[in-house]
């Protein structure tokens, strides 16, 4: 809607639930996803009628949290779930295995590519593999796309062949890690060679890697008649292409049409940002990488022209350093009423909580400086934070220098805990400079940036 400022949507959340992970269903349980999916959508239709009218249903997942599902049989799951934060080379116990995985991957992968990531889900497909060959049907699926599957269609729109055949449909978001071009959209040779030399014949052709790769928010199949009989859901509600958490959070913040240009900075243990830039950057030694940002309403003619490019970063600085000096929720905010956003402090810190920083600067020996450090906690706060905000000036100006289009962002939208302190937020604003506008965003919940993405196509 054009007559929406930038930042702000026109949909308003209606209701929302959740569910807690526990031992009984932990987080990396693929039958608990789907446990919870489904006690969340029994919990909707019976307190609200709100299923009833479902147009369209978006999944956010992990980014690079996978598993190996057996295509041939309806998707029954082979090989449970490795998390986003799972690293072949430290969690599994064949380290033979991964120690292959790694040197196809060094072999292959182009030089500082995401896709060389210990913890990316190419590494662990690899290493599925090595650990023991995959056989017919085994294909690799992300956590978005096994929930998106779960909910569709037994359609020719969701498989092909038998009748028990589900191919799996990912999007551009969830398989940047697994090594797909997300600037040609499609996957390259040396992906190919790579999977074919571990002992994959024709990967993709066979769909072992996602068959399709859909934009977010494009429609890739329909709900399923068992869940729409189950819980109302119409039964040409779609189903679109999903995405990851940290940027369907993005989504939630600016919405999914959002203007080349706006930010979003998530203040939280650490400092991460991701900025929609025109212009394509990456910089591996720093963890700076883009994901394609989904254009709607445009024709293939003009789609290029407005390509964008989701860039992001994120520094070992943040407000995790405030626990770690000490400094209580109440001292935060009676502290904070003693600080003048618009004056400078003379501390110069890089408030690390220990050695090594990825983004802006990527060195693995730097050390936190936190000295001299004054006597007055009010002081000490405003340098911490101000040494913080810095930072976040700095990882503008990196992405930048990197190529990032405009230079500068001209709306930076802030979450996590650290948005709630106005007068940091003033500081912030300040301390960017550049006309820079900073506040407070509205929504920053993952759920709510993926519905907004499957609201995007048909608004």
């Amino acid at each position: 809607d054009d007559a929406v400022p930038n930042g702000q949507t026109p949909y308003k959340e209606i209701y929302s639930d959740a569910i807690s992970w526990s031992p009984d269903g932990p987080y990396d349980d693929a039958n608990a996803w789907i446990g919870a999916v489904q006690t969340l959508l029994d919990r909707a239709a019976s307190s609200t009628d709100y299923l009833t009218s479902v147009k369209s249903i978006c999944a956010s997942g992990t980014s690079a949290s996978c598993l190996i599902i057996d295509a041939n049989n309806a998707g029954a799951v082979t090989r449970s779930p490795r998390m986003y934060d799972f690293d072949v080379t430290s969690r599994v116990d064949n380290k033979a295995a991964a120690l292959r995985a790694m040197e196809l991957l060094d072999k292959h992968a182009p030089p500082r590519h995401t896709a060389r990531a210990a913890t990316g889900s190419l590494a662990k497909l690899l290493t599925w593999n090595e650990e023991s060959p995959l056989i017919s049907g085994e294909v690799l699926c992300h956590q978005a796309d096994f929930v998106a599957l779960n909910l569709m269609s037994e359609a020719k729109k969701c498989g092909a062949g038998g009748e028990n055949r589900r191919a799996v449909s990912s999007d551009w978001h969830n398989v940047l890690k697994c090594g797909y071009n997300v600037r040609n959209l499609c996957w390259p040779d040396w992906l190919a060679a790579c999977l074919e030399e571990s002992g994959i014949d024709d990967p993709v052709g066979r769909g072992v890697v996602p068959s399709k790769v859909a934009s977010p928010g494009e429609p890739v199949g329909t709900v399923s008649q068992s869940i729409s009989k189950k819980f109302g859901i119409p039964e040409d509600a779609v189903v679109v292409g999903g995405t990851t958490d940290s940027n369907a959070a993005f989504f939630a913040a600016a919405t999914a049409k959002a203007e080349v240009g706006t930010a979003v900075t998530s203040l939280g243990s650490t400092l991460a940002i991701k900025y929609l830039s025109k212009d394509y950057v990456e910089d591996a030694d720093k963890g700076v990488y883009s994901h394609r940002f989904p254009v709607f309403g445009s024709n293939d003619d003009n789609a290029k022209q407005a390509e964008a490019w989701l860039a992001g970063g994120a520094s070992n600085v943040g407000c995790a350093v405030l626990r770690q000096q000490e400094f209580s929720n109440d001292e935060l905010v009676e502290l904070s009423k003693d600080i003048d956003p618009m004056s400078d402090s003379p501390l110069r810190y890089y408030p690390l909580t220990k050695t090594g920083e990825r983004f802006p600067k990527a060195d693995s020996q730097m050390l936190p400086r936190l000295e001299p450090k004054p006597e007055s906690r009010a002081e000490y706060l405003h340098g911490i934070l101000q040494g913080i905000s810095d930072v976040e000036r700095d990882g503008f100006e990196a992405l930048g220098d990197l190529g990032a289009s405009p230079k500068m962002p001209h709306l930076v939208l802030s979450c996590g805990g650290g948005a709630q302190n106005e007068m940091w937020t003033k500081m912030r604003e300040r301390r960017i400079g550049n006309g820079v506008m900073v506040r407070k965003a509205d929504n920053t919940e993952a759920s709510f940036g993926a519905a907004l993405l499957a609201a995007a196509t048909f608004s």
